[in-house]
Protein backbone atom coordinates (compact mmCIF):
# COMPACT_ATOMS: atom_id res chain seq x y z
CA UNK A 1 0.00 0.00 0.00
CA UNK A 2 1.32 3.43 -0.94
CA UNK A 3 2.12 6.14 1.54
CA UNK A 4 0.36 9.46 1.45
CA UNK A 5 1.75 12.87 2.40
CA UNK A 6 -0.25 12.96 5.63
CA UNK A 7 1.24 9.66 6.87
CA UNK A 8 4.77 10.90 6.15
CA UNK A 9 4.09 14.22 7.89
CA UNK A 10 2.58 12.73 11.04
CA UNK A 11 4.86 9.74 11.68
CA UNK A 12 6.35 9.85 15.19
CA UNK A 13 9.73 8.54 16.35
CA UNK A 14 9.78 5.34 18.36
CA UNK A 15 12.34 3.72 20.63
CA UNK A 16 13.85 1.90 17.64
CA UNK A 17 14.12 3.05 14.04
CA UNK A 18 11.39 1.77 11.74
CA UNK A 19 10.37 1.87 8.09
CA UNK A 20 7.24 3.10 6.37
CA UNK A 21 7.02 1.34 3.03
CA UNK A 22 5.75 3.04 -0.10
CA UNK A 23 6.01 1.05 -3.34
CA UNK A 24 8.66 -0.32 -5.72
CA UNK A 25 11.38 -0.36 -3.05
CA UNK A 26 10.86 3.16 -1.68
CA UNK A 27 10.53 3.60 2.06
CA UNK A 28 10.85 6.24 4.76
CA UNK A 29 13.29 5.39 7.54
CA UNK A 30 12.23 7.03 10.81
CA UNK A 31 15.03 7.35 13.39
CA UNK A 32 14.55 7.53 17.17
CA UNK A 33 15.70 11.17 17.15
CA UNK A 34 12.82 12.05 14.80
CA UNK A 35 14.79 12.45 11.58
CA UNK A 36 13.28 10.86 8.48
CA UNK A 37 15.26 9.56 5.50
CA UNK A 38 14.05 8.42 2.09
CA UNK A 39 15.65 5.16 1.01
CA UNK A 40 15.22 2.77 -1.88
CA UNK A 41 15.92 -0.92 -1.63
CA UNK A 42 16.91 -2.68 -4.85
CA UNK A 43 18.89 -5.62 -6.18
CA UNK A 44 21.90 -5.30 -8.48
CA UNK A 45 24.24 -8.07 -9.49
CA UNK A 46 22.39 -10.54 -7.28
CA UNK A 47 22.94 -8.43 -4.16
CA UNK A 48 20.49 -6.38 -2.18
CA UNK A 49 21.47 -2.71 -2.03
CA UNK A 50 20.14 0.54 -0.61
CA UNK A 51 20.13 4.02 -2.17
CA UNK A 52 19.75 7.22 -0.12
CA UNK A 53 17.29 9.58 -1.80
CA UNK A 54 17.20 12.49 0.65
CA UNK A 55 15.90 13.74 3.98
CA UNK A 56 12.29 14.62 4.73
CA UNK A 57 11.04 17.45 4.64
CA UNK A 58 13.75 18.70 2.22
CA UNK A 59 12.66 15.94 -0.15
CA UNK A 60 8.90 15.50 -0.34
CA UNK A 61 7.08 12.24 -1.05
CA UNK A 62 6.59 13.26 -4.69
CA UNK A 63 10.29 14.15 -5.05
CA UNK A 64 11.32 10.86 -3.45
CA UNK A 65 9.10 8.95 -5.88
CA UNK A 66 10.59 10.88 -8.79
CA UNK A 67 14.13 10.06 -7.63
CA UNK A 68 13.14 6.43 -7.18
CA UNK A 69 11.82 6.34 -10.76
CA UNK A 70 15.07 7.84 -12.06
CA UNK A 71 17.05 5.20 -10.16
CA UNK A 72 14.83 2.46 -11.59
CA UNK A 73 15.56 3.77 -15.11
CA UNK A 74 19.28 3.52 -14.38
CA UNK A 75 18.72 -0.06 -13.17
CA UNK A 76 16.78 -0.86 -16.34
CA UNK A 77 19.78 0.36 -18.37
CA UNK A 78 21.94 -2.15 -16.53
CA UNK A 79 23.81 0.23 -14.20
CA UNK A 80 23.98 0.54 -10.43
CA UNK A 81 22.23 3.77 -9.33
CA UNK A 82 24.34 4.05 -6.16
CA UNK A 83 27.54 3.81 -8.21
CA UNK A 84 26.23 6.40 -10.68
CA UNK A 85 25.36 8.73 -7.79
CA UNK A 86 28.85 8.28 -6.31
CA UNK A 87 30.54 9.02 -9.64
CA UNK A 88 28.40 12.14 -10.17
CA UNK A 89 29.33 13.39 -6.71
CA UNK A 90 33.02 12.74 -7.36
CA UNK A 91 32.81 14.52 -10.73
CA UNK A 92 31.20 17.58 -9.11
CA UNK A 93 33.86 17.63 -6.40
CA UNK A 94 36.76 17.38 -8.85
CA UNK A 95 35.18 19.94 -11.15
CA UNK A 96 34.79 22.47 -8.34
CA UNK A 97 38.36 21.93 -7.15
CA UNK A 98 39.84 22.28 -10.65
CA UNK A 99 39.51 26.02 -10.99
CA UNK A 100 41.51 27.88 -13.61
CA UNK A 101 43.49 29.48 -10.79
CA UNK A 102 44.50 26.15 -9.23
CA UNK A 103 45.44 24.53 -12.53
CA UNK A 104 47.33 27.61 -13.75
CA UNK A 105 49.38 27.66 -10.54
CA UNK A 106 50.12 23.95 -10.87
CA UNK A 107 51.17 24.40 -14.50
CA UNK A 108 53.27 27.45 -13.56
CA UNK A 109 55.04 25.52 -10.82
CA UNK A 110 55.85 22.76 -13.30
CA UNK A 111 57.10 25.19 -15.99
CA UNK A 112 59.17 27.27 -13.54
CA UNK A 113 61.78 24.52 -13.45
CA UNK A 114 62.72 25.20 -17.07
CA UNK A 115 61.97 28.92 -17.30
CA UNK A 116 64.24 31.81 -16.37
CA UNK A 117 63.28 33.55 -13.13
CA UNK A 118 62.22 36.71 -15.01
CA UNK A 119 59.93 34.73 -17.32
CA UNK A 120 58.34 32.94 -14.40
CA UNK A 121 57.69 36.21 -12.57
CA UNK A 122 56.39 37.90 -15.74
CA UNK A 123 53.87 35.12 -16.43
CA UNK A 124 52.67 35.06 -12.80
CA UNK A 125 52.26 38.85 -12.80
CA UNK A 126 50.20 38.63 -16.00
CA UNK A 127 48.01 35.90 -14.60
CA UNK A 128 47.39 37.71 -11.31
CA UNK A 129 46.70 41.06 -12.97
CA UNK A 130 44.81 40.09 -16.13
CA UNK A 131 43.48 36.53 -16.00
CA UNK A 132 42.67 35.50 -12.40
CA UNK A 133 40.34 38.42 -11.56
CA UNK A 134 37.87 37.43 -14.29
CA UNK A 135 38.06 33.62 -14.62
CA UNK A 136 40.40 32.43 -11.84
CA UNK A 137 37.73 31.10 -9.48
CA UNK A 138 35.70 29.27 -12.12
CA UNK A 139 35.96 25.52 -12.75
CA UNK A 140 38.03 25.03 -15.88
CA UNK A 141 35.33 22.89 -17.50
CA UNK A 142 32.85 25.78 -17.25
CA UNK A 143 35.00 28.37 -19.02
CA UNK A 144 33.86 29.00 -22.58
CA UNK A 145 36.11 30.12 -25.45
CA UNK A 146 34.15 33.36 -25.80
CA UNK A 147 34.93 34.22 -22.18
CA UNK A 148 38.63 33.77 -22.84
CA UNK A 149 38.28 35.94 -25.94
CA UNK A 150 36.69 38.66 -23.81
CA UNK A 151 39.61 38.53 -21.35
CA UNK A 152 42.13 38.72 -24.19
CA UNK A 153 40.29 41.63 -25.82
CA UNK A 154 40.66 43.64 -22.61
CA UNK A 155 44.43 43.12 -22.79
CA UNK A 156 44.37 44.02 -26.48
CA UNK A 157 42.51 47.29 -25.80
CA UNK A 158 45.35 48.35 -23.51
CA UNK A 159 47.74 47.85 -26.41
CA UNK A 160 49.75 45.10 -24.68
CA UNK A 161 49.96 42.87 -27.76
CA UNK A 162 53.17 41.05 -26.80
CA UNK A 163 51.71 40.27 -23.38
CA UNK A 164 48.48 39.18 -25.04
CA UNK A 165 50.25 36.66 -27.26
CA UNK A 166 52.30 35.16 -24.44
CA UNK A 167 49.38 34.94 -22.00
CA UNK A 168 47.18 33.40 -24.69
CA UNK A 169 49.77 30.68 -25.32
CA UNK A 170 50.22 30.08 -21.60
CA UNK A 171 46.45 29.86 -20.98
CA UNK A 172 46.18 27.43 -23.86
CA UNK A 173 48.74 25.19 -22.12
CA UNK A 174 46.70 25.31 -18.91
CA UNK A 175 43.61 24.10 -20.75
CA UNK A 176 45.54 21.23 -22.33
Amino acid sequence: MSLNARQVETCKPKEKEYKLSDERGLYLLVKPNGSRYWRMKYRFGGKEKMLALGVYPDVSLADARSRRDEARKVLAEGSDPAEKKRLNKLTRKISSENTFHALALECHQHKTRTWAKATSEWVMEGLVKDIFPTIGKRPITDILPLEMLDVFRCIEKRGALVKLGKLRRYCSQVFI
